[in-house]
């Protein structure tokens, strides 16, 4: 395990891009029928549909919403 403050500096040297929170995520989750009770799960729909990604994830809830998913 490595400490919490190289999280950043590990994701970048690995070549992972860091995807902040922003208003437009949020505003999009809260339009989102209430089809995962867990609202961080519904950011993480609401991040994959605005930034046109695909969402990683065996959760079946999150495959109720119009995302794509991977692994759902």
């Amino acid at each position: 395990m490595f400490p919490l403050e190289q999280f950043e500096d590990i994701a970048r040297r690995e070549a992972y891009d860091i995807l902040p929170i922003l208003p437009v995520h949020a505003i999009a989750a809260g339009t989102l029928p209430r089809h995962h009770g867990d609202p961080f799960d519904r950011m993480l729909v609401a991040q994959a549909m605005v930034e046109n990604l695909v969402l990683v994830s065996n959760d079946r809830e999150i495959s109720r919403y119009d995302v794509r998913v991977l692994g759902g």
